[in-house]
């Protein structure tokens, strides 16, 4: 009997533990908060939409607020065409005012899109035999007018345009060109444009892969995108004169070998995925933005822990600290500095941590010389903000399209998107940009040839 008691109470034991191990688990959940882009890496597009507050009393009046100083479009110079309005009769009486004494009482100025219609260049070759060595000869066309051509290449570049920064379908394009400029083409048609706008982007790779690789400083992100029915991963790598975008089929640190080579970076910004830690290079730089979200999932999750507000607010003053810089005397900040480095140092020393911040304080110890680099450095930014804006295009651009039908078509914009993104660096707009792609305008019009 007594065997049989202690059986009892040992499963009335373990009974206990079970419920005690449930209620916490169910109490956890409870509090855990649902993810958003403040306490993650979820997309703002993704985050639950509140409804319209309730206004108790005067809501407030919309537009600019008092004593805000006005501004008004500035006029042109020097206008395309003016237009007088001189009163010729008196509605009232209908004395003749055209010889009467004028005063300009106000000047408007309207800004109108003319009629934009293509224009369709017939170029005749002709050939003519030589009278001394009998060989036919023909003239060369000019720039813009080769006889392999159907479109100009502006023509081109605005179908090439449509599509990538404007994330327009074929139907679409096919339609704005018809309503817009009047012209007439297949999707066939805009399919060869773009693969010949892949093709010529893809020649210039090789010099932006090389000016990435030589910089000090490299900043690099990844994100998915569908090819062919499909997940790959777009990676992208900045420096401060180049960005590289590559789509693959893998998220591992071969796509990084591949770009770099034989070649290593002073200091690589990333998140904290495995494979950017992988990246060659002598110091590392974890994206701050990415750890204050980190964090702000723990403090949402448990509101009564000190650590997560106690390191973003260490994380905050770093990167105002950065901001300021140019502000403070360098003895000044170098002290400033040494601070956060004695706090941070504090804060990760706790020997008997809750399990609560255990995943992240392992973290922040393991990787601890990589929180701090962009304050021991000019050229180093706290965020990766640089390749994250890269990304943010080709992510539109995927919502829009739902993704690529074909691998090609995933290698054309991959290189399109670097070619453009490494000339907005140097100033030159995305339209410019893809126009060189093609070569010459035929527009305005260059006769002659040999």
């Amino acid at each position: 009997q007594q065997e049989e008691m202690v059986k009892h109470l040992a499963a009335f034991e373990q009974l206990k533990a079970d419920y005690e191990a449930l209620l916490y688990n169910f109490e956890h959940n409870q509090r855990k908060p649902p993810p958003t882009s403040k306490n993650s890496s979820q997309p703002p597009s993704r985050d639950q939409k509140s409804s319209r507050p309730k206004h108790h009393g005067r809501r407030r009046k919309h537009g600019p607020p008092e004593g805000h100083e006005k501004h008004e479009r500035q006029l042109v110079a020097d206008p395309d065409q003016v237009v007088e309005l001189h009163p010729q009769r008196c509605h009232t009486c209908q004395t003749d005012l055209s010889q009467a004494e004028r005063q300009l009482v106000k000047v408007n100025q309207i800004t109108e899109l003319p009629p934009v219609s293509a224009r369709v260049i017939e170029v005749r070759q002709y050939e003519v035999h030589c009278p001394h060595c009998r060989q036919p000869k023909r003239a060369t066309p000019p720039a813009g007018l080769e006889m392999e051509r159907s479109f100009g290449a502006r023509l081109e570049a605005t179908v090439v345009y449509y599509r990538q920064e404007q994330h327009m379908s074929y139907q679409r394009t096919q339609e704005a060109l018809q309503e817009l400029n009047g012209v007439t083409i297949s999707q066939g048609g805009i399919d060869q444009i773009m693969q010949r706008a892949g093709r010529s982007a893809q020649n210039q790779l090789p010099a932006i892969q090389a000016e990435v690789t030589k910089s000090p400083v490299i900043h690099s992100d990844e994100t998915g995108c569908r090819v062919n029915g499909d997940n790959w991963w777009e990676w992208v790598f900045c420096s401060p004169h180049a960005v590289l975008h590559r789509i693959r089929h893998n998220r591992s640190v071969d796509v990084i070998q591949e770009v770099m080579g034989k070649s290593s970076a002073e200091v690589w910004v990333s998140d904290c995925h495995a494979a950017q830690l992988k990246a060659p290079a002598q110091e590392r730089q974890l994206c701050m933005a990415h750890q204050y979200r980190n964090l702000q999932a723990l403090v949402e999750a448990h509101p009564k822990l000190l650590w997560p507000k106690e390191m973003q607010a260490l994380f905050k003053y770093a990167i105002g600290l950065h901001h300021k810089r140019q502000n403070l005397s360098p003895e000044d900040f170098k002290q400033r500095v040494t601070r956060v480095e004695r706090i941070c140092d504090r804060l990760l020393n706790r020997p008997n941590a809750p399990p609560e911040i255990g995943k992240l304080l392992r973290r922040y110890i393991k990787h601890r010389q990589s929180l701090f680099v962009f304050l021991h450095r000019t050229d180093v930014e706290p965020t990766n903000n640089v390749a994250e804006q890269a990304l943010r295009p080709s992510v539109i651009h995927r919502k829009v399209t739902n993704g690529f039908r074909s691998g090609w078509g995933a290698e054309a914009y991959a290189a399109i998107a670097s070619v453009i993104h490494t000339a907005e660096r140097s100033g030159v707009h995305a339209f410019h940009a893809i126009q060189s792609l093609f070569g010459t305008p035929a527009l305005p019009l260059q006769v002659g040839g040999e």
